[in-house]
């Protein structure tokens, strides 16, 4: 009785000498605040930044409304999914977070163009418009391009090929041009009938808003701000995915409730760290197979990486992708999100381009997003989707609704709506496709040489490489409508397995379908419908 006497007392010290310890504790941010406050409600500071760098496992930052113009770099994580640190807005209050910074001082060129002149200084240690992007598997489109933009109250406009285009009179798109000498940055725009001076024009500074340079950095949870303009770089899958926002190859951060927009390559990273080899694998014989190699040597497993949950974010206005992920996102969850108008501007062009692009979805969930208004695909998984499951997503008005590359399997595509042209292209094998509506075509590839991994279930444990001969799938209880063909899956090298799927309106069959039910002539005339509460499909009753 005594020991536990002892104990009981043991713990009511730790905890009154250590309360935020023991329960942590609430700091806030006001941009009427002082970083010299202590953080309290009635003395808040005025940096997300500093409250960043006070905050210790179990504590959350509660930040009020207005604009912060920062990058915030976590120092430290979490200890566990219980003891977290959280950044959340204050509740009702809209907190927008900013990688670019008001320009003023601008002078006039000409009728329509606009110059203003910036010391380099200004940009400390990098200079989005002395940032070339580039990277493997990016395709500049025979220009240069960079990773800074300009702004006019708040939509960017087109960075210029060339000085030349900016003087020419404006077209369709408003343009920018920058050029960087050894002291200054000097960017001339095309604002016709607008004085730059009376409005707010914006100029990306920072490459991301909320990412930390140290991998490592655990269960943080971030929610329920806008972030938006960030110069991010491209982010091929052989080299570090610096994103707006994300975890850099740590574990279980939760990234929710949140407006993601305007960043020039990547909203949302889930991706690799960086290392000497970044960008060195494009023409290289096994150059991604070498990169896992290296991860692995790299703390790559299911103890340190990933179970990560992203939900319930609106994401937008990304050039290359709206979440992006190299090893890092397995075991992840990503649900619940808008993704809309990625790779819109058509600024340049590459693989990894994608609403969600995806290597090693290994026992990752994406369910429940809406994926449309894209002009690259709407869900790519390349390579390990491994125990993944794509659940009651709706995608539309993509060019590629779904696109499975080189994959072994077993994945699950379970109860979505393909309503975009081209349904799913798969060139993967091992696929189940049960209870789905598809309004596209279906393209298969035949045969890739080559050599992807296999994974030891739920792990990262590398078991074998192998090519990959496609089919293998299975398609059950599906709706396929008008462009569907199914009778590609008659020439694939596996054979495949389809049992209980409609095929209406000039849908045609497999082979190896089983009883296939099948009216050519009717069609429901399926249409998408916004309603204020939601999206609704409505079809034709026979």
């Amino acid at each position: 009785m005594k020991l536990i006497t002892k104990i009981f007392l043991g713990i009511l010290t730790w905890i009154f000498l250590y309360p935020s310890l023991a329960f942590g504790r609430t700091v806030y941010v006001s941009i009427r605040g002082n970083d010299l406050n202590p953080g309290t409600q009635s003395a808040p500071l005025r940096t997300i930044q500093h409250a960043s760098d006070l905050a210790m496992p179990g504590d959350t930052i509660i930040v009020h409304g207005r604009v912060y113009r920062e990058y915030i770099n976590p120092p430290r994580g979490g200890r566990s999914d219980l003891q977290r640190i959280v950044y959340e807005a204050a509740p009702g209050e809209h907190v927008l977070i900013k990688g670019s910074e008001i320009i003023k001082n601008w002078m006039r060129v000409n009728a329509s163009v606009w110059q203003v002149k910036i010391a380099n200084s200004f940009f400390g240690n990098f200079n989005p418009y002395g940032d070339i992007i580039h990277g493997d598997w990016f395709n500049p489109r025979g220009r240069v391009h960079h990773t800074g933009a300009v702004y006019l109250n708040g939509k960017w406009l087109t960075e210029a090929a060339s000085l030349n285009d900016v003087m020419s009179p404006v077209g369709k798109d408003a343009l920018w041009f920058g050029t960087v000498d050894e002291d200054t940055t000097t960017i001339r725009a095309q604002l016709k009938g607008v004085n730059p001076n009376k409005h707010t024009v914006g100029i990306n500074v920072r490459q991301s808003v909320f990412y930390p340079r140290d991998t490592g950095i655990n269960y943080i949870t971030v929610r329920g701000f806008t972030m938006e303009d960030a110069a991010t770089p491209w982010a091929p899958p052989t080299a570090q995915q610096i994103g707006l926002i994300g975890p850099n190859w740590s574990k279980g951060w939760i990234i929710a409730n949140n407006v993601i927009r305007y960043s020039m390559c990547s909203g949302i990273s889930l991706g690799k760290y960086g290392d000497q080899w970044d960008n060195t694998s494009e023409n290289t014989a096994g150059g991604y197979v070498k990169t896992i190699k290296r991860a692995l040597q790299h703390g790559w497993s299911k103890e340190h990486i990933g179970h990560h949950i992203v939900r319930n974010n609106i994401i937008s206005h990304c050039e290359q992708s709206g979440i992006v992920g190299s090893l890092a996102a397995v075991f992840s969850t990503i649900e619940g999100n808008t993704i809309y108008d990625i790779c819109n501007k058509g600024w340049f062009a590459g693989a990894e381009m994608a609403g969600i692009k995806l290597h090693a979805a290994v026992d990752v969930r994406i369910m429940r997003n809406h994926i449309y208004n894209n002009t690259c695909y709407g869900i790519w998984l390349d390579w390990m989707a491994q125990g993944t499951r794509v659940s009651r997503n709706l995608r539309n008005n993509n060019p590629t609704d779904l696109f499975v590359e080189v994959n072994h399997g077993p994945f699950i595509i379970d109860n979505n709506i393909f309503l975009s042209p081209l349904s799913i292209s798969t060139a993967s094998q091992g696929g189940a496709y049960i209870h789905n509506l598809f309004n596209g075509k279906i393209h298969f590839l035949y045969y890739d040489a080559r050599k992807t991994p296999i994974l030891k279930p739920h792990t990262t444990k590398l078991v074998s490489l192998h090519d990959n001969p496609m089919g293998d799938n299975r398609f059950y209880n599906n709706l396929f409508l008008q462009r569907c063909d199914l009778s590609g899956c008659d020439t694939l090298k596996l054979p495949s397995k389809m049992n209980g799927n409609v095929f209406l309106d000039g849908a045609k069959f497999s082979k190896d379908e089983d009883n296939p039910l099948a009216d050519s002539k009717f069609d429901p005339d399926i249409k998408l419908i916004k309603k204020s509460n939601g999206y609704y499909l409505q079809n034709k009753i026979g």
